[in-house]
């Protein structure tokens, strides 16, 4: 965290967003690191197929858990305080009715999709994955508030937590020779690790009296925000889906081992921003120039992150991956290097959609995103003639061409509303 701080030293418009990111960025290099061992590790003991098996798994529970990022929360950062008890305990019941549902559709799911890829081994992960939906309606409020708060230090340390035992478990039941079961069961064994804290960090408790007075207010701003979800998950994960669907299991191991080893340190560090800047911009709405210098103070921190890390990382991908993960992933590396470019334009399309959600535009980010995702899916269609290259290629086209002209619009739409308004 001091780095942020020392980089960044006597931006105060920008202090709690630099202290928050690095209250993040910290959770996330120690994540990182335990991510890096167990991949190396995971490298050596699974095959291309127990990874392409688990990309099946993995990509399923994504699917479904996009319905818990429904803009509820976000909603209860947003609200007045003079309402917000009355929205935590509506939302409180109304995630509970969510969630068993996408339980039960996780498991109902898990069928045709073994029957879809021929292999009955999906079933059962598929199914174990859902226990964790019925153990987030627990503390979904509750981390609300922690973050409305701007409390991310509580956020940071529990993600170091969990994902960290997420980690050391997957290296322990790799090399135990679980196959594709150790990438999957820690994810379900850490589950309780986030409520408990959660739980413990926040004296917010629900009213044991069932309520929906507030239901339909939450749903129709959470409407466009999931729909914005909805769509970015169908776009994270449709590579995965065409190439293990066109190509073949093994393909699918090779790229999405590619994908993790290219872009999950970057995916970490975008989510931290992501998580840090709505509630560092909403604090600063009523204020023109306050608001304009936190987000473009943010932009420049995070280019100041993003660029040089992902250019030294693609860069060195040729001399590191068959020395750390052996020689076997040197296929992996153009798809590789091709991810993890694509990286550089994502934090700042990200900024621009939150920059809509400050200012009560969900519906904007919504459209933009349909429209991205229709082109995005033809490219891959396209891209896939020419095997995990020409797919891993499309991503990295496409994000490079549009995104930076969505954030470019819409950071001149959000800035005009205000000097007219």
């Amino acid at each position: 965290m001091k780095y942020f701080q020392l980089l960044f030293k006597g931006n105060q418009s920008n202090s709690s967003f630099v202290r928050n990111l690095g209250w993040l960025g910290m959770s996330g290099g120690v994540n990182r690191l335990t991510r890096l061992l167990t991949t190396i590790v995971l490298a050596r003991f699974l095959t291309q197929y127990d990874y392409g098996l688990a990309a099946i798994v993995l990509t399923t529970n994504e699917f479904v858990k996009v319905f818990t990022r429904n803009g509820v929360g976000i909603r209860l950062i947003q609200a007045k305080e003079d309402n917000l008890e009355s929205l935590a305990q509506s939302a409180y019941w109304l995630n509970w009715l969510i969630f068993t549902g996408l339980f039960i559709i996780q498991c109902l799911a898990a069928f045709p999709i073994a029957w879809i890829y021929g292999d009955k081994q999906l079933i059962l992960p598929i199914c174990a994955m859902g226990l964790g939906l019925l153990l987030l309606p627990h503390g979904l409020v509750q981390v609300a508030l922690i973050q409305r708060e701007n409390r991310f230090k509580v956020i940071a340390l529990v993600q170091m937590l969990q994902i960290s035992t997420d980690n050391i478990l997957s290296l322990i039941f790799a090399i135990a020779g679980l196959g594709m079961w150790a990438i999957v069961l820690p994810k379900i064994l850490v589950a309780p690790i986030w409520v408990i804290v959660m739980l413990k960090n926040h004296q917010w408790r629900p009213k044991w009296q069932f309520s929906n007075k507030n239901w339909g207010e939450l749903l129709r701003f959470g409407s466009s925000v999931l729909g914005v979800e909805l769509l970015k998950t169908l776009r994270s994960n449709l590579d995965y889906l065409i190439v293990g669907r066109f190509l073949s299991i093994e393909a699918l191991g090779i790229y999405y081992f590619a994908f993790n080893a290219g872009l999950g340190i970057s995916l970490g560090i975008m989510t931290s921003i992501k998580s840090a800047l709505l509630p560092h911009l909403c604090g600063a709405r009523d204020n023109l120039n306050k608001f304009k210098s936190r987000y473009f103070n943010s932009l420049k921190t995070i280019a100041m992150i993003i660029i040089p890390m992902v250019l030294l990382q693609s860069i060195l991908a040729p001399i590191y991956v068959p020395i750390v993960f052996g020689e076997k992933w040197i296929p992996a590396i153009p798809v590789l290097i091709l991810i993890c470019l694509s990286a550089i334009p994502r934090p700042f399309a990200d900024s621009a959609s939150q920059l809509l959600l400050a200012v009560d535009k969900p519906e904007i980010d919504l459209k933009w995103n349909i429209i991205f995702t229709e082109i995005f899916a033809i490219a891959l269609f396209v891209g896939v003639y020419w095997q995990s290259q020409g797919v891993a290629a499309s991503v990295l086209i496409i994000h490079g061409v549009l995104m930076p002209l969505f954030t470019i619009w819409a950071t001149r739409y959000v800035f005009k509303i205000f000097s007219t308004s």
